[in-house]
């Protein structure tokens, strides 16, 4: 019991000792004062360090359309596409109007044997003379057409030999020879290009000493004579109708 108030004792002399040295009175030890006056807020702190990012919003209403802008210039040309596909073919159109519908063209038969030379040879069976430039009646071509033809002849030949001679104007052009072989039926042809103007006239004709000409024909064997226009002259035929 003597040991504890001994240590009472002891403290409460180490209070006054300390109280003393800090310049208060023992009251200073057991009793506290009168609360200060607040001081003054102090400056703010720095900024602290930023969050981690949050998660992603949802989307907003779609906003109201803004007004057209003004056409930009146009951009460079670009590089040439790949060739596309044939389309199909297209419908056939109508027939069109020729500039220049020339035509000229005969083609004629014998009906029976030449009897005599130095005449032109009468072809009296028409195979094709729409145009009306041969004349059965003389036996010529009168061109109608300038331009250039082509004039073709078959002739038989029986009985003796036969000259024949293709005429322009009076000029004979060419001449074809056959020599007779008897029992046959022999053949004299013969074809020439020539270049005509309006009027001039072509026929044939046997040529040689007068009497029997030679030029036959029958059911299976027949003598012909042909002539066409290949291509108009068409300085030619201006001239014509300038001369007019």
């Amino acid at each position: 019991m003597e040991l504890i108030w001994m240590l009472v004792l002891g403290l409460l002399g180490a209070g006054v000792v300390a109280a003393e040295l800090d310049g208060r009175g023992a009251c200073a030890w057991w009793m506290g004062g009168i609360p200060g006056t607040p001081g003054h807020d102090g400056q703010p702190g720095r900024d602290g360090r930023g969050g981690r990012k949050g998660e992603k919003g949802d989307s907003g209403q779609p906003g109201v359309p803004g007004k057209r802008g003004e056409v930009g210039m146009s951009g460079n040309e670009g590089l040439p596409g790949y060739r596309g596909f044939p389309g199909y073919p297209g419908l056939k159109g109508e027939p069109g109007e020729t500039a220049f519908d020339y035509r000229s063209a005969f083609s004629v038969g014998l009906v029976g044997p030449v009897k005599a030379s130095g005449e032109p040879i009468r072809f009296a069976k028409l195979f094709y003379n729409e145009q009306r430039d041969y004349d059965e009646l003389s036996g010529k071509f009168r061109c109608a057409v300038p331009g250039l033809y082509y004039f073709n002849y078959q002739l038989v030949a029986r009985g003796q030999d036969t000259k024949v001679a293709l005429y322009h104007g009076a000029k004979p052009v060419t001449f074809s020879l056959d020599q007779y072989q008897a029992g046959d039926l022999d053949q004299a042809s013969g074809s020439v290009l020539l270049q005509l103007v309006g009027g001039d006239e072509v026929w044939l004709q046997v040529y040689g000493e007068e009497g029997p000409a030679g030029v036959y024909t029958e059911n299976t064997a027949d003598s012909t004579f042909t002539g066409f226009l290949l291509y108009p002259d068409l300085r030619a035929n201006l001239l014509a109708k300038h001369r007019c």
